[in-house]
């Protein structure tokens, strides 16, 4: 029995060979590619993205971190830095299994961000819930916006 593969109608007899060339995608492969393991079964290092963003009283992190145990992360800070670290697991492979795709990736990560001045790092919180891992940095008081009320005056006279 043969397989099937079905093939995208080109609409050019010379299609363009960089038609769907992300660079960005290339480069991140590029870059977590491990050459030295077996051809059929190379994995990428594991490095979870990270979205970042100020509120009016807070810096708010968060990340996606299925499969990575409360115990084997490590939230820490250095003067300004904020470093997340840990690390995910591989499954073990037993004897006789056959892998036709390896594409999920595992290992150790490290992240580092320069936080403002602004950031109160004595009030951090962190939770990991369902995978994602949540990080709330509330602003310096003295730092956060405050409304200051005008006076109207009656004008200087000379």
């Amino acid at each position: 029995m043969s397989t099937i593969i079905r093939r995208p109608a080109q609409t050019s007899q010379f299609p363009s060979l960089f038609a769907d060339f992300d660079p960005f995608r290339a480069m991140e492969g590029l870059f977590r590619y491990n050459p030295t393991a077996e051809a059929s079964l190379r994995t990428v290092e594991f490095s979870p993205n990270f979205d970042v963003k100020e509120t009016k009283d807070a810096f708010l992190f968060k990340a996606d971190l299925p499969g990575v145990k409360e115990s084997e992360l490590d939230i820490s800070h250095t003067g300004n830095r904020l470093t997340v670290s840990g690390k995910r697991e591989a499954e073990e492979r037993k004897e006789g299994e056959n892998y036709y795709m390896v594409e999920r990736s595992f290992g150790g990560f490290q992240r580092t961000f320069t936080l403002p001045e602004s950031a109160d790092i004595d009030r951090i919180k962190a939770e990991l819930t369902s995978g994602v891992l949540s990080i709330s940095i509330p602003k310096r008081i003295a730092s956060q916006p405050r409304k200051i009320a005008v006076s109207v005056g009656e004008g200087k006279k000379e």
